[in-house]
């Protein structure tokens, strides 16, 4: 396996750079997205435990501008803003992260940077800021990157840029490029990989183009425990070789839905992979609960909902207690009708976020 690991990651290692870049800065945004199979638990360097398939996101995204200079210091020296301020707590995770890629990324120590960041959407409330944010900063290093070899290929660059991002928070690899994204090893997925994620190359069904994920804010604070301490908690689950199992068989069902357009077995399969997810938080040890009763509450509106009105609306959790309302565009104007009538109420501040299926990260400068 370790031998495997290092012909992998020589992909990665770049010759000596041709050109020379002083100063500057690139801009880029990348979305969140959300994982309809789960991905929940991990194994050494990022590698997740079982594949895992997401919709990226459109109005959920993290913008990110890398400024960068001639490094006066032998060390890795940087600042980090949100939304204009400075955010000493986020420097240990930077910090963390770029020791993680220094190998690929050997410039790192010879510019200062300054990452000034924002988000359309709660940071740390279960809609993956983690993953918008460290994709959104690996695409524009690797933009730094391409200044100083410029003959990278696209594909390289989004190739890499997703392998970089793995390593500073798991489901950033979905976060860059396409729709509809696999990340983890899967049999059925074309070149499916641990170390990066992939677009689904299937023809997908027309109606999952611009499928919809309204996003119920039922609680905005930071989640009572962290992702990274939920993915450590499966190491000694006693569910958890059965729970990896179930993920396989649940992308080869889901991959068959998105091709045929089944939205039945799509619901079927989304809502399950959700319950399952808290499921295993539930049953670790420590155990623990995301979900709050307002979560309850609209899985039960929803359920109801979709019984009296044969609408093929479903819903998602992340590892949070927000609500991930999915549906068709063609039933729009009828979900989003019940969401202001019977759903709201259990927003906080009756706060909601309307999203639709996009199409990965964006460099806007450079």
């Amino acid at each position: 396996m370790r031998k495997l690991l290092a012909m992998f990651v020589q992909e990665f290692i770049p010759q000596p750079y041709l050109s020379k870049n002083e100063q500057g800065s690139f801009t880029a945004t990348a979305p969140s997205n959300i994982a309809l199979v789960k991905y929940w638990g991990k194994l050494e360097n990022q590698v997740p435990a079982n594949p895992s398939l997401s919709l990226t996101l459109t109005n959920c995204y993290t913008k990110t501008k890398l400024s960068f200079k001639k490094n006066t210091t032998k060390d890795f020296n940087f600042n980090v803003f949100l939304d204009g301020e400075i955010k000493q707590d986020f420097k240990p995770k930077i910090l963390h992260f770029f020791k993680r890629i220094e190998a690929y990324l050997p410039f790192l120590k010879e510019y200062e940077f300054t990452i000034s960041t924002e988000n359309t959407f709660p940071h740390s409330s279960g809609i993956a800021s983690s993953a918008s944010g460290m994709a959104a900063l690996s695409v524009t290093l690797m933009a730094l990157e391409r200044s100083l070899n410029p003959s990278m290929t696209d594909d390289y660059f989004f190739r890499k840029s997703s392998f970089l991002a793995r390593l500073g928070s798991g489901s950033a690899a979905r976060s860059i490029k396409g729709s509809i994204v696999v990340w983890g090893m899967h049999n059925e997925i074309l070149n499916s990989s641990n170390y990066y994620g992939v677009e689904v190359q299937d023809n997908i069904h027309p109606i999952f183009h611009n499928f919809q994920d309204t996003v119920l804010l039922v609680d905005k604070g930071e989640k009572v425990v962290s992702s990274s301490v939920g993915h450590d908690l499966m190491i000694d689950h006693p569910f958890a070789e059965r729970r990896f199992e179930q993920a396989h068989q649940n992308l080869s069902l889901l991959k068959a839905a998105l091709k045929n357009g089944d939205l039945n077995k799509f619901i079927k399969i989304v809502e399950s992979e959700a319950l399952t997810l808290h499921a295993m938080m539930m049953t670790s040890m420590p155990y623990f609960i995301l979900m709050k009763p307002n979560t309850l509450e609209i899985i039960n509106k929803i359920w109801n909902f979709r019984l009296m009105n044969s609408t093929p609306v479903c819903f998602t959790l992340d590892a949070g207690a927000n609500v991930h309302v999915l549906y068709p565009a063609e039933n729009k104007t009828e979900v989003l009708e019940f969401i202001r009538k019977e759903l709201i109420e259990y927003c906080q501040n009756g706060q909601y976020i309307c999203d639709v299926v996009g199409n990965g990260a964006k460099l806007i400068e450079g």
